[in-house]
């Protein structure tokens, strides 16, 4: 079958199919990926604890965990996972809706892995800051830094040594890097 053969899947049949394993729908084109390894897990992890907790303090929105699927594009339909996301209160007026969120989150975090090519990590956070997405963190477990990236501005690399604010997102919110990286 050539690709023009091919028929492209819609975001509601990929819903449809349950759980399938980790994937993204790239304009239609059902992409597969490998399960995350244990760092890459325990750090996402450890994010969306932290977040998490000051949000639901805050009564500030909804963060959600990995491959919580945001519907950004239609015919063919684009939908991405990133491995931990925030959505301000404002933007969830009708409650959290059962399938996909129709847009992009507010703070998309990507964690990078070892698999992960450089070129791939910059088209994601592109792709976010393109859509809408406010932050997008990027998230790195070899160098233990986090860099954020947000449209028109340059980019803020930290290290362990840094305290972290993304007031323009997460108001008052304040991060140790080094908590994110934390050994056990």
């Amino acid at each position: 079958m050539s690709a023009i053969d091919a028929k492209l899947v819609t975001a509601d049949e990929l819903l449809a199919m349950g759980d399938i394993g980790r994937c993204e729908l790239i304009y239609g084109e059902l992409v597969m990926m490998s399960p995350a390894g244990l760092e890459h897990g325990a750090v996402a992890y450890r994010l969306a604890r932290l977040i998490g907790d000051f949000v639901e303090a805050n009564d500030l929105g909804q963060v959600f965990a990995a491959e919580t699927g945001f519907k950004i594009e239609t015919d063919p339909d684009l939908v991405r996972a990133p491995d931990v996301s925030f959505i301000a209160k404002a933007r969830l007026t009708g409650g959290i809706p059962r399938g996909y969120f129709k847009g992009v989150p507010d703070l998309a975090i990507e964690v990078n892995s070892p698999s992960d090519a450089r070129r791939e990590i910059a088209e994601k956070v592109n792709m976010w800051l393109a859509h809408g997405t406010a932050s997008c963190w990027v998230v790195d477990p070899p160098t233990m830094t986090i860099t954020i990236h947000r449209a028109g501005k340059k980019r803020i690399r930290l290290t362990i040594r840094d305290r972290m604010k993304d007031e323009s997102t997460l108001p008052g919110f304040v991060l140790l890097v080094s908590k994110v990286f934390k050994r056990p």
